[in-house]
């Protein structure tokens, strides 16, 4: 298998909820939903940098393609690291989450490791940490 991830899924509850929230709370460019004309079909696409999409889809939908049962989840299960390139940029994302109703967990903060960094929940709980890493080139 080649290293190389193309698609991020978040399954969500709402689907209007979640892309109100990254399109207009986050700013993150869509085309909005389509395939609403399939059952199980509707998704969202967000085009982030690097070629890479963020993907919104009904969890119950998500079980259905996938052939699983639909379980309890838990947002500690995955966590999406935003990487952004200094410390006023971490408060100035973390702010932006607040104001598009996110719930901030952590508050921007010096880490023990030399970095920068916040949490927060979108409405459906997934877990993002928007951190400055002192160490990491970003590269777009």
């Amino acid at each position: 298998m080649k290293p190389r991830i193309t698609v991020i899924t978040l399954g969500v509850d709402d689907l209007e909820r979640s892309l109100t929230f990254y399109r207009d709370g986050l700013g993150l460019p869509t085309e909005g939903i389509v395939g609403k004309e399939f059952e199980h079909g509707a998704v969202a696409f967000f085009d982030l940098l690097s070629g890479i999409k963020l993907a919104i889809f009904q969890r119950k939908d998500i079980a259905h393609d996938a052939q699983i049962k639909q379980t309890v989840t838990s947002p500690t299960e995955v966590t999406i690291g935003h990487n952004v390139e200094s410390k006023e940029e971490v408060d100035k994302v973390m702010e932006q989450a607040r104001k598009a109703n996110a719930t901030i967990t952590v508050q921007p903060h010096d880490t023990f490791w030399g970095g920068y960094s916040g949490y927060f929940q979108d409405p459906d709980a997934h877990l993002w940490e928007v951190v400055w890493n002192p160490y990491l080139e970003i590269n777009e």
